[in-house]
């Protein structure tokens, strides 16, 4: 009876911190919000997982300051001194982290719509998932099981005739694993989603598990890493965000990753189960100079291959700018990506301006235009406070944010005068492209066109309003080929702004009924334009998405 109410004790006292929160969750984008003020450090410079998005405030006012976040609780802290270099370098205690339980909910009037949703499809029809787990650290090592549990009505809708073995993969010339339906039935899915174990010693770091990596400063799309499928085993060494000081002189923040994962084709690619794995090498590299403050700079380069052993001889090719775009006799075929970001916060004044220039298959002995297989982002943030005790004393003061993102996939004006080029995510050789069980891992929309987002967020005591506009082409390329060499089809003036268009309009309202419990509801409102890419008789749709969360914070 005295050790179980010791350990009721222990559990009652523990102490409170913040703690690691979910990519792209309500937690998470509140933090950076406040990160834009000066009230919160960003923990990390251009790779973060649910591990290393550990957020710390410098301020406890704020105006979330009531609400339940998500605690992570220290169980037990040794009162040992370290005794050695090593020891010195490992966090002595026990603590931990419940997340959730949470529950999407989302229903689809007439075509998918969704990303950086994980394993979840939200197709046409009703979608719903269910996401929660709990991590664990103690001594240098670090447990989180997270996974996600979703289920997709899919009903059926108009399909473009597919390029592929399935009648319900991509429609576009080249090669993607880019499904437009997951078959003609309801299914379930299972993720194990930001689930991972880990070793970490002072701020050196490795891991293995299903973590998705969100890589770049891009609030939307970002080129190289997101949530925008299900995700994928890898294992991964590196520093997080480490400050370099050397004889008292600051140089400022250094962070590096590299890893090596597995993808999978999706069932509805093709029939040839010999190319059904490929293997991810990566690498992410970032500074933040001291004497330029709130500055950061960062590279990503990605290596795809098929899966064989003789292929991890990538890891190392990470580190040389030789690259050869030949088929080899091997079959060692490789799709290379490079990406380089930067990102600059002003939290003076609430600003925030960022940028992301990406290259396909680059090589150091390009002769002709650099930026032949060019792509770019750039967004902005902006803190704007809202004095309404002007208008009367009975009303607060608060503070919104106003979010601006621009995509530019499309293929360059060079691809004219050469040959048919999917996009920035297809590849000759790697015949499913940068994708990961049928959807693509970096960004959700406009990926082989271009996405322009603007959003606007109120920030309130109890919760937050958003309110957005989107616009993007999924696939301007498609078209773009249509008037290319042995790909032309009639007359160029025939395909003349045939692309299909999303014009999206929506609001969200966040709300915390109780201090831990928190309800999110959503309408959105889409015109599809020419959806099948008709010449004559263009057809219109319109979807209409409701959508709902229900979340608990321990």
């Amino acid at each position: 009876m005295r050790k179980i109410t010791g350990i009721f004790f222990v559990f009652i006292i523990f102490t409170k911190l913040f703690s690691q929160e979910a990519l792209k969750s309500i937690e998470e984008e509140y933090y950076d919000f406040l990160s834009l003020q000066g009230l919160a450090e960003r923990p990390t410079l251009n790779y973060r997982t649910l591990s290393d998005s550990e957020w710390k405030l410098s301020a406890d006012d704020h105006i979330w300051k009531d609400n339940n976040l998500g605690t992570k609780r220290t169980i037990y802290e040794s009162d040992k001194e370290a005794t050695n270099w090593f020891t010195k370098g490992i966090e002595k205690s026990l603590k931990l982290k419940v997340y959730g339980p949470e529950w999407f909910n989302s229903y689809n009037t007439a075509a998918p719509y969704g990303q950086n949703d994980g394993g979840l499809w939200q197709g046409k029809g009703y979608n719903t998932s269910l996401t929660g787990g709990v991590r664990v650290e103690g001594f240098g090592f670090e447990g989180t099981i997270k996974p996600q549990v979703s289920w997709s009505q899919n009903k059926s809708f108009d399909l473009m005739p597919s390029a592929y073995d399935s009648e319900y993969g991509y429609f576009g010339v080249g090669n993607i694993d880019l499904v437009q339906r997951y078959g003609n039935e309801s299914f379930w899915n299972f993720d194990f989603g930001d689930s991972e174990i880990r070793y970490t010693w002072k701020n050196f770091t490795l891991g293995f598990g299903t973590q998705s990596p969100w890589i770049g400063p891009a609030w939307l799309n970002p080129m190289l890493g997101s949530n925008n499928t299900s995700t994928y085993p890898k294992v991964d060494l590196g520093v997080r965000k480490t400050n370099l000081t050397f004889k008292g002189i600051n140089f400022g923040d250094i962070e590096g990753r590299i890893w090596t994962g597995k993808l999978t084709e999706s069932d509805y690619f093709d029939n040839d189960n010999s190319n059904n794995e490929r293997m991810l090498n990566g690498i992410s590299l970032a500074y933040a100079p001291s004497f330029i403050p709130n500055l950061k700079i960062g590279v990503n380069r990605i290596f795809i291959t098929y899966w064989r052993t003789e292929n991890l001889k990538y890891i190392g090719r990470l580190f040389t700018l030789s690259h050869s775009n030949a088929l080899s006799s091997s079959g060692n075929d490789e799709d290379q990506k490079v990406a380089l970001n930067i990102d600059w916060t002003f939290p003076s004044v609430g600003f925030e301006v960022y940028g992301e220039l990406g290259i396909d298959d680059f090589t150091s002995d390009e002769k002709a235009n650099p930026f032949h297989t060019a792509i770019y982002t750039i967004g902005a943030k902006q803190i704007i406070p809202l004095n309404l005790n002007k208008i009367s004393n009975k009303l607060p003061s608060l503070k919104s944010e106003l979010i601006f993102e621009w995509n530019n996939f499309e293929m360059s004006q060079d691809f004219q005068l050469q040959w048919n080029y999917i996009g920035y995510y297809g590849h000759g050789f790697v015949r499913q492209g940068y994708t990961q069980k049928g959807q693509i891992i970096g960004a959700g929309s406009g990926y082989f066109g271009n996405s322009q987002y603007i959003g606007y967020n109120i920030y309130f005591p109890k919760g937050k309003v958003n309110l957005f506009f989107h616009r993007d082409c999924p696939d301007t390329n498609f078209i773009y080929n249509k008037a290319n060499g042995d790909m032309a089809q009639g007359k160029q003036s025939d395909w003349y702004a045939l692309y299909e268009t999303n014009w999206s309009k929506g609001i969200f309202v966040d709300y915390f009924l109780t201090k831990s419990f928190f309800v999110h509801l959503g309408f959105v409102d889409t015109k599809i334009i020419n959806p099948n890419y008709r010449i004559f008789n263009h057809k219109f749709d319109r979807n209409e998405q409701i959508n709902l969360i229900l979340k608990y914070n321990f």
